[in-house]
């Protein structure tokens, strides 16, 4: 009877332990499959797909930090060509000088209001000058906020008479804002100044 009633408590034991270690196997089964779904649902998040030319073609998304400063020295040229790029068109001149300011803060408004006021714009259209800038490089420094950069190029001026070259070399800071549809990489150039901008060559025409 003893002996009897010892074998039904053992085996409940049995049960029991198996019990435990069915429960505990599944419940680890279960955390590591969610893990591994959680992964792959984050790693899709990072996946986008653009489309172009009827075609999906994959990317994949990067954080901001990550692009800092490739954005930025997109940025700076983008500013320096909006600002610099001339036609002799009062017109196309206000436009695109409407396009850098928003890149920009009230450095670059002033540089502009001092050519405007020696008559650099009016000379432009007068004369049927064009101007183009091309650039060489830009160093972006993002040890330090707001990031301090340094843009070198060149001025190609297009007169009937002869194309002068002209080399250009600025400096500033970055500081970053909320990206727009007119400012898409979300920095501002602050504290902008012209450090060379001096004859390279005069080529007639």
């Amino acid at each position: 009877m003893f002996q009897h009633i010892n074998n039904v408590d053992n085996a409940f034991k049995h049960v029991r332990l198996f019990t435990i270690v069915v429960i505990v196997t599944y419940t680890a089964l279960l955390a590591y499959v969610i893990f591994s779904c959680l992964q792959k649902v984050d790693r899709a998040n990072e996946r986008i797909y653009i489309v172009a030319n009827g075609q999906a073609i994959s990317a994949e998304a990067s954080t901001r930090k990550e692009n800092i400063p490739v954005e930025a020295r997109d940025h700076v040229k983008v500013f320096h060509s909006f600002f610099f790029t001339l036609s002799p068109d009062q017109r196309a001149i206000d436009a695109t000088i409407a396009k850098a300011m928003e890149l920009a803060d009230g450095s670059a408004k002033a540089a502009f209001d001092d050519l405007k006021e020696k008559g650099y714009y009016v000379s432009v259209i007068s004369g049927n000058v064009s101007q183009e800038v091309i650039c060489d490089s830009v160093s972006v420094s993002t040890s330090q906020y707001p990031y301090h950069f340094r843009y070198y190029g060149r001025q190609r001026v297009i007169r009937t008479s002869a194309i002068i070259t002209r080399s250009l070399v600025t400096e500033g800071y970055l500081r970053t804002v909320d990206r727009t549809d007119t400012n898409p990489h979300g920095f501002l150039v602050e504290k902008w100044a012209t450090l060379v901008n001096s004859d390279l060559e005069i080529e007639k025409r």
